[in-house]
C-alpha cells in the first residue's frame, strides 16, 4: 500500500493519497483545489488516480475533486445521502471499495454535516485490524466535528449532535484500538475548539483522551460538543454551499494579470479591494491607502476569507513574485475575483508618496499612556471569546475579527481607536480593515494582549 498525507498549515487541513502498488490504483480524499501535487506523486508512483472521495461537503475549504476529476478522469464519489449539481457516484454505508489488495469501507458518520463519512481503509482484504480510518470530521485528534455549523442548512445543532454521538460510538469507537485515525483537519482550524497539533492519533488513544469520547452520556456530550465553538468565518456558507456545485476550474499555473497604478486606482474606485499580503511590520511602514493588510505568512485565505465579502474583485500587493502564490491561496477558498497585482509595488509607491500611509502600532506601554490621556479611547478586542474570558484590556469592546465587517455599527468612526489580538497578526488585518472604511484614527498593539499583559505582571 502507498499511503501519503497532506497538510496545509495555512487551512490546518489534510488530504490523502491512498494507492496500491501491485494494481497502480490509487484514490485521493478530501483535496485542497490546486491539485499538481497529487498528480505529480502519483505519476511518480506509477499510480492512476481513480477516485476522488470527499468525506463530506467542506465549509472551511473549497475541494478539488473538479480539478482533480478534470486532470486525471477520476470520478467523484461522496456518501449515497449526499446530492451534487455535478456528476458524482454514492456510496452506501458498508458498501466496500477495493484497488487490488488494499480495500476501503465507507462508514456513513453523520453528525459534523448529514452526509459525512469516515473511510476504514484495510491493508490487505482479509485484515482483522484496519491499517487506519480517514475520518474527515467526525472523528479529530483531541476533539469531534462541531455540530453548529450552519453549512448543515435544515437540521438544528441538537440534531447533529445526536447524529455525530452516534456515529462515534456505533461507527468508529468500535474499530479496533490499534486503528490509525487521520483526520481532515488539525490544530487551528475552526471545525472544531478542541484541536491537536498532533496529525494522527489511534483509536484506542482517542478513546483514553479525545474528551468528548469520554463524555459519560449522551447529554453530557451534546453539551460539551455544542458550546464554547469559535465563530465560524464568515466565508464558511459560502464555501459549503459552492462545493456541492458545479463551478469554474481553477488553472494554479496561471498568474494574475499585470495592472497600472492608474487601473488599480480606477479598480478600487469601482468597489475592488486592494489586499496587501506583507508582514504587519511591512505594512505599517508605508502602504498605499486604503489597502487592507492580510500577511501572506499567516492563514491568509481564512482572514481573508473572514472580513472580505465573496463578491468583489481582489487587487493583490505582494512582495514580487508572490502573486501566483496569492491568487491561489485565495482560490482554495473560492475567492476567484482576483482581477490583478502590483508588478512593481514599491516603485508606485515611491511614485505615488501622497498616496501611501503608515499604520500607527503602539507598544504596551505607549498604549497605557495613550489610555490615560485620552478619556474616550474606543479599545476592540478582536479575538475570540474564549481568548477574551482567560483575560481582558479594561473597557475593550470584544468583536472577533470574522465579525467586525457585520459589526462596523457598534463602532464610532470619529473616536481614536485602539485594536488588539494575541499577537499581532490579526489585529492588523482589522485595524487596516477599520481604516478602509473610514476610521480616522486607528492603532494597534504591538505583541498584542500579551505584551501588555506581561507589561502589567511586571509592573
Amino acid at each position: 500500500m502507498i499511503f501519503q498525507q497532506y497538510y496545509l498549515d495555512c487551512l490546518s487541513h489534510a488530504s490523502y493519497l491512498v494507492g496500491d502498488e501491485t494494481t497502480g490504483r490509487a484514490v485521493v480524499v478530501d483535496p485542497q483545489r490546486d491539485v499538481a501535487e497529487y498528480v505529480a506523486d502519483a505519476k511518480e508512483c506509477g499510480l492512476t488516480i481513480e477516485l476522488v472521495i470527499e468525506t463530506h461537503f467542506h465549509a472551511d475549504f473549497l475541494s478539488g475533486h473538479l480539478e482533480l476529476a478534470k486532470a486525471t478522469g477520476a470520478k467523484i464519489a461522496y456518501s449515497s445521502v449526499a446530492e451534487t449539481e455535478f456528476e458524482s457516484m454514492g456510496v452506501a454505508d458498508g458498501e466496500r471499495y477495493s484497488l487490488g489488495d488494499v480495500t476501503l469501507e465507507f462508514r456513513h458518520t453523520p453528525g459534523h454535516t448529514p452526509e459525512s463519512m469516515s473511510i476504514v481503509i484495510y491493508e490487505h482484504a482479509n485484515d482483522e485490524v484496519p491499517f487506519g480510518v480517514l475520518t474527515g470530521d467526525a472523528l479529530f485528534i483531541g476533539d469531534v466535528g462541531r455540530p453548529d455549523l450552519l453549512a448543515s442548512i435544515g437540521f438544528t445543532r441538537e440534531e447533529l449532535a445526536d447524529m455525530l454521538y452516534d456515529s462515534l460510538h456505533d461507527k468508529l469507537m468500535t474499530l479496533p484500538d490499534a486503528t490509525r485515525v487521520y483526520p481532515a483537519h488539525g490544530a487551528g482550524s475552526a471545525c472544531g475548539k478542541n484541536l491537536s497539533t498532533d496529525l494522527w492519533s489511534t483509536i484506542g488513544e482517542q478513546k483514553a483522551t479525545n474528551y468528548a469520547l469520554r463524555a459519560p452520556d449522551k447529554g453530557t456530550f451534546m453539551n460539551l460538543v455544542t458550546e464554547g465553538q469559535p465563530p465560524a468565518p464568515g466565508y464558511f456558507v459560502y464555501d459549503a454551499i459552492l462545493n456541492r456545485k458545479d463551478r469554474g476550474l481553477l488553472d494554479e499555473s496561471k498568474t494574475p494579470a499585470a495592472m497600472t497604478y492608474d487601473q488599480v486606482q480606477a479598480a478600487i474606485d469601482n468597489g475592488a479591494v486592494l489586499v496587501d499580503g506583507r508582514t504587519p511590520e511591512e505594512f505599517a511602514q508605508g502602504h498605499l491607502r486604503h489597502a487592507i493588510n492580510i500577511g501572506l505568512e499567516g492563514r491568509y485565505a481564512e482572514f481573508a476569507g473572514s472580513v472580505l465579502p465573496s463578491d468583489v474583485d481582489i487587487v493583490l500587493f505582494t512582495e514580487p513574485g508572490y502573486q501566483l502564490e496569492g491568487k491561489n491561496r485565495l482560490a482554495r477558498i473560492g475567492f476567484d475575483r482576483v482581477i490583478g497585482y502590483l508588478p512593481e509595488p514599491y516603485q508606485e509607491m515611491l511614485d505615488h508618496r501622497d498616496d501611501v500611509a503608515v499604520a500607527s502600532r503602539l507598544t504596551a506601554t505607549a498604549f497605557d499612556e495613550r489610555a490615560s490621556r485620552i478619556q474616550n479611547l474606543q479599545i476592540v478586542d478582536v479575538r475570540n471569546p474564549g481568548k477574551v474570558e482567560a483575560g481582558t484590556i479594561p473597557r475593550a469592546i470584544p468583536i472577533p475579527v470574522g465579525q467586525l465587517p457585520a459589526r462596523l455599527g457598534e463602532l464610532d468612526a470619529t473616536v481614536p481607536t485602539v485594536v488588539y489580538c494575541a499577537g499581532g497578526y490579526r489585529s492588523s488585518v482589522a485595524a487596516s480593515l477599520l481604516r478602509q472604511k473610514g476610521f480616522t484614527d486607528v492603532s494597534d498593539i504591538l505583541g498584542g494582549y500579551g505584551a501588555w499583559a506581561d507589561a502589567h505582571q511586571n509592573a
